[in-house]
């Protein structure tokens, strides 16, 4: 699995085996299309691992998101994708993307 470049992440824990993770990323114009791609693959990975329980928690699913994109007058643009999710997913996803190799 490629390794995140400009997505950082901020994990929060929820009661109810729930964990709130937002990843963000502040970049040029340039660099923007990446960080969709990296948005892109996170949600593809949460599709294919947990395929047909995207939803509110509360409604009996296992995971949902918000994604906000910024783009700021001085040409930089500001990515922020909130994912709600149990905490084992949750989990799951920092292990797979965020937490450091050894095998670098």
């Amino acid at each position: 699995m490629p390794r995140l470049r400009y997505l950082t992440a901020d994990l929060a824990l929820a009661a109810d085996d729930q964990a709130v993770l937002e990843a963000v990323a502040s970049t040029s114009a340039a660099q923007h299309p990446a960080v969709l791609a990296e948005v892109d693959q996170l949600l593809a990975w949460c599709h294919q691992r947990h395929p047909d329980t995207q939803g509110p928690l509360d409604e009996g699913g296992d995971w949902q998101h918000d994604l906000q994109v910024t783009h700021e007058a001085d040409g930089w643009h500001s990515v922020s994708l909130t994912l709600t999710a149990r905490s084992a997913l949750v989990d799951d996803l920092m292990q797979t993307f965020f937490n450091p190799c050894d095998d670098d």
